[in-house]
């Protein structure tokens, strides 16, 4: 099968970004309309018009609290999907430490998110750092399980063919496992891309100084509920655009990985 060129892999990635734009606009159709029928007090949900008069009115959130949070996302992402598809290849290369490290990975997820987030921030501080690594940590984990789950699920004919001709274990891995594990190691990515922000997202809301969380629970505890719906409006746009970014990038990578959406 021919490789997918570039622009087809585009056009998908948009494809993407669009029908879930349709999806955000139904939702948003159905918000306004129970705003329109009920007419809840604003302080609790306030309508579409005064969420946009909002982001109009206060252009630090996406002129600098966005940019904030998606600089720790981009960043979280990216060393969260290097550290995953590391410690997979590890596994793989090294069998003999899958029975230490794959336990360890399952029990570091049983710890909830926002209990560890304090003592995040108290090592890294109330900057950067502290959001990167909790975004890290929510990337973390879906790369390294997917890839892992591909490269040990490699078909049996294509392994029979390697130690037929004898082929050393590095090279069945890197050879075989590898390029056959792209696919699994693509979905990670794409379900990375929509959990990098959250990860940000909790850093935040315990210790800082800027970005969309931080914003939020400022609005919140103000009563500003449509600075709230702004700073989520934002989030949902930046998911968005992230899980293009990787579509598009990852087409290049495993284009004979099969679509998710």
């Amino acid at each position: 099968m021919a490789a997918e060129q570039p622009s087809n892999g585009i056009r998908k990635g948009g494809t993407v970004f669009f029908r879930a734009l349709v999806t955000i606009a139904g939702l948003v159709a159905i918000w306004q309309g129970i705003v329109a029928i009920f007419r809840p007090p604003h302080f609790m949900l306030p309508g579409i018009d005064r969420v946009l008069a909002a982001l109009a009115a206060r252009p630090e959130l996406w002129q600098v609290h966005a940019v904030t949070t998606a600089s720790e996302t981009l960043i979280g992402l990216a060393a969260g999907a290097a550290a995953g598809t590391a410690l997979a290849l590890l596994m793989s290369f090294l069998p003999a430490t899958r029975r230490l490290v794959l336990p360890s990975l399952v029990v570091s997820q049983a710890f909830p998110v926002f209990a560890i987030a304090p003592l995040l921030v108290l090592w890294f501080g109330y900057g950067i750092g502290s959001k990167i690594v909790m975004a890290t940590i929510a990337i973390f984990f879906p790369v390294a399980s997917a890839f892992h789950d591909g490269l040990v699920r490699t078909d049996r004919g294509l392994l029979d063919i390697t130690r037929l001709h004898r082929a050393r274990h590095w090279q069945e891995v890197a050879l075989i496992r590898v390029p056959s594990a792209l696919p699994s190691l693509v979905s990670g990515l794409r379900l990375a891309a929509v959990y990098a922000p959250i990860g940000a997202l909790i850093g935040e809301w315990v210790g800082a100084s800027s970005g969309l969380g931080y914003a939020m629970l400022l609005a919140n505890g103000r009563a500003q509920t449509d600075v709230v719906f702004a700073c989520l409006l934002l989030i949902a746009a930046m998911s968005l655009a992230l899980r293009a970014l990787v579509d598009i990038a990852t087409r290049n990578v495993a284009p004979w990985a099969p679509e998710t959406a």
